[in-house]
């Protein structure tokens, strides 16, 4: 085997870790705990609000997806699906044309 083969093999091994890491994000710096055929986050809540939207529907949804593309962006994607959340909780304001939500929950990702 020569050196330039040892040199690939290595920086091989070296992305693949990387990248495995880089799939977790910062995830591993919270414990987690299993729920069903999930792994949560055991006490690490993220938000996501939105505001001056026109319908309550409309406003709880962006407020979602605010959640999920930081908290896939913090964690990495497997972490960013409010679906698989747990601890959700959904507060809007507003009326008419002009409503405001904020949602919290802890994020999971399948086991």
């Amino acid at each position: 085997m020569t050196i330039r083969s040892v040199v690939i093999a290595a920086a091989g091994i070296i992305a693949l870790a990387t990248t495995s890491a880089a799939a977790q994000g910062l995830a591993n710096i919270h414990e987690h705990v299993r729920v069903g055929n999930k792994v949560c986050m055991k006490t690490h809540f993220h938000d996501g609000s939105s505001s001056g939207q026109p319908s309550r529907k409309v406003a709880e949804a962006e407020a979602i997806k605010v959640w999920q593309g930081f908290t896939g962006w913090e964690y990495g994607s497997i972490w960013g699906s409010f679906k698989l959340a747990e601890s959700k909780g959904i507060n809007c304001t507003g009326g008419g044309n002009s409503w405001a939500c904020k949602v919290t929950a802890r994020p999971c990702r399948r086991r």
